[in-house]
């Protein structure tokens, strides 16, 4: 741990000057409490680092939840050893990708059986916070149990002991980045209407107890919510795809869900204050979590240890270190087959700006993370699907 300012605290070894800058500006607010925790998985973001965590009295920036809201991981451990897969991969490859769809601005034709209760559970939750998510998505309901392109993705890898795990890697889809947009701009106009001087416009900020932090809060939860569901409901398919492809029902040994673009109301330091994970993982004493690595490289099932300087967190991914544009200019097609040797994909320039060398060195943000949480496993992925 590094204490950048009486007000920074970071547990990355990789950080750039303009990434610490940008967290430094942050940490400024006069709402933040006690200090920001910067991640090892720490880059430039939106307005506010991704890798950091923001505890906030009496406010929250909407930005520093990120546009995803929601977003994050679940993984299912099967019963299945490596031995009894099928050799033929490309065959679960493209029955998961027929199954769920995938890629910005790809959806359902219609609503599946697994996910009627999903969308029913979530008509109710949105009459209970008193809004409407269709004035954000007419179509959210076929929203649910689609994937989404980026980073966002779907593997079955095995762990250490050469178990099976279905792993992916999705949010809140096109509603939830609506909702989040339409509040960004509420307090960016109320900073505005107030004459309230921001170091960034994407550092505006709701007050709590005003309406506009009620509307937020309700709205924020319902897609926090959604983003979990979608999950559940996109792992259920991969479950019924693998367990075709191995002619043999899967058991689920284990579940982990978590996000790691939120916020929620936890206590820290003797105080009740809002904490926004943009890029990082709750890790209280004991709780599982999930951190995947980038495309072609390791996850892990980690257990967290509740490291109170961090606020009980931890890092959720790899943290890029090329951003889309310099990855697709700097790397070639070549180098991601290279490293996607072993492991069945759709191999198509398009994931170009999706290559492990896009990103931190999962080994050495885990290094990092070592005050903050255990592995528990180690998962190399087999088969990858993506959304581009």
């Amino acid at each position: 741990m590094e204490k950048i300012s009486t007000r920074l605290v970071s547990w990355a070894s990789l950080l750039d000057e303009q990434t610490i800058e940008q967290a430094r500006v942050s940490s400024t607010m006069p709402f933040i409490y006690p200090h920001l925790a910067l991640m090892p998985d720490a880059h430039l973001g939106l307005g506010a680092t991704v890798g950091s965590v923001i505890p906030t009295l009496g406010a929250i920036i909407p930005a520093a939840v990120g546009v995803d809201i929601g977003c994050g991981m679940i993984a299912v451990q099967t019963q299945f050893e490596a031995s009894e897969l099928p050799a033929d991969r490309r065959a679960v490859r493209e029955q998961i990708e027929r199954a769920i769809p995938l890629s910005a601005g790809k959806y359902n034709r219609k609503i599946v059986a697994t996910a009627v209760p999903r969308v029913a559970e979530l008509e109710a939750l949105a009459e209970a916070k008193g809004f409407d998510p269709a004035r954000y998505a007419g179509n959210w309901r076929e929203q649910l149990g689609t994937l989404g392109s980026g980073n966002h993705f779907i593997e079955v890898s095995l762990d250490e002991a050469d178990r099976v795990w279905l792993f992916l890697h999705s949010g809140s889809r096109g509603v939830g980045n609506k909702i989040a947009q339409h509040h960004i701009k509420v307090a960016q106009r109320l900073a505005k209407q107030w004459w309230i001087e921001l170091p960034n416009p994407d550092l505006a900020y709701l007050v709590e107890g005003s309406p506009e932090f009620t509307r937020y809060i309700a709205e924020l939860r319902w897609a926090q919510h959604f983003a979990l569901l979608n999950r559940e409901e996109m792992m259920d398919r991969v479950i019924r795809q693998v367990s075709e492809w191995v002619g043999t029902p899967v058991e689920e040994r284990q579940r982990i869900n978590c996000h790691h673009n939120f916020t929620e109301s936890e206590e820290h330091f003797g105080k009740r204050v809002w904490v926004s994970r943009k890029g990082a993982i709750q890790a209280d004493v004991g709780r599982l979590g999930l951190i995947p690595g980038s495309m072609g490289t390791a996850s892990y099932v980690v257990e967290g240890l509740g490291d109170a300087m961090s606020l009980n967190s931890s890092p959720h991914g790899a943290g890029r270190e090329y951003s889309r544009s310099k990855a697709r200019k700097t790397f070639t097609h070549e180098q991601l087959r290279e490293a996607m040797v072993g492991i069945e994909f759709r191999d198509t320039d398009a994931f170009i700006d999706e290559i492990p060398q896009a990103y931190k060195p999962i080994d050495r943000v885990i290094a990092d993370a070592a005050p903050l949480v255990k592995v528990r496993h180690t998962l190399r992925q087999i088969v990858n699907v993506k959304g581009v």
